[in-house]
């Protein structure tokens, strides 16, 4: 602590930090206790935060450290949570950024869990994105109840200590059945099928596919690798970050950096990898590695028992995370779900999700237009 504080008092463009400051708070004082508050944790957006968003700041580096500093940290927590993993999965993470596992339950399992996901009717909303509709099914403490082999597996240690090493923290994942129906209607490409990286530091997705996902029907696509965050990433990191104006990618600038493959050699990664897979097949990546959804040449479904968990990247301990406390865990979609519906109704930000009653995973999709 000595230390950093040292280095902060002797940083040599202190005094223009500190002007820099009092004109924003000067500006909009509310917004910015708010947004200096969340500097230090997830917060990622360039367009509607003060301090990350301002280019004199990033032009002194501070998305830069803020990337530098957030690896770090994952890399220390990630020691703690190796002990659940083999040495085969540590490895394969180390060098891909994600875990790929056939066959991952055994076959009556899997067979209980997916005839219980994809013949249950559950609470479900849909997003339409260009020709693509997203269907999310929510698997809340209520909804568990009535799929005890669901509940199974996400109770399960291994299944946890997967989540937890990709993630570099003791998450509390939200869990959905999520469907990718791909050309409902003629209109622009899923803007998923750009690559990109979801945000500034680490954090998971989980995909166990139960049904099988063909290269040319919209898989899941994974640069091996960019997890990795070296020199060439953080001076494109920093690049991004100064350039970034209003005419710049609408996910980009709310933090989600989009990137042409083109580029991927001079960051000194490969090329992109598809998964086509079978059912039954595993997939935990950390979500800071550029990915994308893999473009569809046919109208076609993909069904999955999805994950997704991040936590602020700040953070030096792995656990005591109130997300995971029972009663919290339990409603963490409705509430999640209630807050966009609130604030579409008081603030006017459209809520993408659009309830679309109970349904069942192989239903038609229902949102195929605007």
């Amino acid at each position: 602590m000595l230390s950093a504080l040292k280095k902060v008092w002797t940083y040599p463009n202190k005094k223009i930090v500190l002007q820099e400051l009092k004109t924003i708070a000067k500006a909009n004082p509310k917004k910015f206790v708010v947004d200096a508050t969340t500097l230090f944790g997830f917060a990622k957006s360039f367009e509607s935060h003060l301090i990350i968003g301002n280019q004199r700041f990033n032009e002194l580096g501070l998305h830069r450290y803020r990337v530098e500093l957030a690896s770090k940290l994952a890399y220390n927590r990630r020691q703690k949570l190796a002990e659940m993993l083999t040495q085969d999965e540590v490895e394969q993470f180390q060098k891909n950024g994600f875990i790929l596992k056939e066959n991952f339950l055994p076959e009556d399992d899997f067979e209980k869990l997916s005839k219980e996901l994809l013949e249950t009717p559950l609470e479900t909303r849909e997003t339409l994105q260009g020709d693509t509709v997203t269907r999310r099914m929510a698997l809340d403490g209520e909804t568990l109840k009535q799929l005890p082999a669901t509940e199974k597996l996400l109770n399960d240690a291994k299944w946890k200590g997967l989540l937890n090493y990709v993630a570099s923290s003791k998450v509390q994942p939200m869990y959905y059945v999520q469907v990718i129906l791909s050309h409902v209607r003629k209109s622009r490409p899923d803007p998923q099928t750009n690559l990109h990286s979801d945000t500034f530091h680490s954090s998971v997705k989980a995909w166990l596919f139960l049904t099988d996902v063909a290269e040319d029907e919209g898989p899941f696509v994974y640069v091996p690798g960019s997890h990795i965050v070296n020199e060439q990433r953080l001076d494109w990191e920093h690049q991004q970050s100064v350039a970034m104006n209003e005419k710049s990618n609408a996910l980009s600038r709310r933090g989600s950096l989009r990137i042409q493959q083109s580029e991927l050699e001079s960051l000194g990664y490969g090329q992109p990898q598809a998964f086509a897979v079978k059912k039954n097949t595993l997939v935990v990546a950390d979500t800071y590695g550029f990915h994308a959804r893999g473009p569809s040449v046919r109208p076609s479904t993909r069904i999955e028992l999805w994950a997704y968990g991040r936590r602020s990247p700040f953070l030096p301990w792995i656990g005591f995370n109130i997300f995971a406390f029972p009663m919290v865990k339990q409603h963490l979609i409705p509430w999640y779900w209630t807050g966009l519906d609130y604030l579409e109704q008081k603030y006017h930000r459209k809520n993408p999700w659009r309830k679309v009653g109970k349904l069942k995973a192989t239903d038609p999709a229902v949102m195929v237009s605007k």
